[in-house]
């Protein structure tokens, strides 16, 4: 039996944990392209969250990597204030995935 979480959305065949997360990295990704500062780990940002918009259209990302990503993300544009909502809401949408196994 699938928890809430797993159900897939009616007629799509598509996982919302994958949707929650696609929307996420796609909203942070904007905000990230009209952010005008620059800042020593932009690139890295940007580089990891095509990495996660990629999972995520893949439709079934690991979760380790989900974490490594989030993780790199943060802390490259962890002390932009401006980003911080959008970040968070990345961090949600990982979080729906839960642990990794072995934890």
């Amino acid at each position: 039996m699938r928890s809430v979480g797993q159900e897939r959305l009616a007629g799509s065949g598509e996982d919302p944990r994958v949707t929650e997360l696609r929307t996420a990295v796609s909203r942070l990704r904007r905000e990230l392209a009209g952010h005008p500062a620059e800042f020593p780990d932009r690139g890295i940002a940007e580089e990891e969250l095509a990495a996660l918009n990629a999972m995520a259209v893949g439709g079934r990302p690991e979760i380790p990597r989900l974490r490594r990503s989030l993780l790199l993300v943060a802390g490259a544009i962890g002390s932009v204030s401006a980003l911080a909502p959008g970040l968070r809401e990345v961090r949600m949408a990982v979080d729906l995935f839960g642990e990794p196994p072995g934890r």
